[in-house]
């Protein structure tokens, strides 16, 4: 990729950033609209982490890593810790390779 490149979308980022402040002013967003932007990034990482995790290169790829995220899942949705979270997650990743290996 070209330096050119990052740097004229960098600009074009930053552009719109202005426009948007140039745009509002001082007013204030309806509330409705504040709280779908705070839901952004949450729904943003969850698909980042499931395209990451089905895919490999421009193949869908259902491996080990799908057992590790599934098992982080219910371990989140049970509220455990975030170690915890961690450590169930890799561990399962890494018996199911285990188990792959062996077979």
């Amino acid at each position: 990729m070209s330096w050119w490149l990052v740097l004229w979308l960098s600009g074009g980022a930053y552009a719109l950033k202005v426009l948007g402040l140039v745009v509002l002013g001082g007013r204030q967003l309806p509330a409705v609209v504040n709280r779908c932007l705070a839901l952004i990034p949450a729904a943003l990482l969850a698909a980042l982490i499931m395209k990451d995790t089905l895919t490999a290169g421009q193949e869908i790829v259902l491996d080990a890593r799908l057992a590790g995220v599934s098992v982080a899942a219910v371990a989140t949705f049970r509220r455990l810790p975030l170690t915890a979270v961690l450590v169930l997650g890799v561990g399962s990743t890494a018996l199911v390779r285990a188990a792959a290996a062996v077979v």
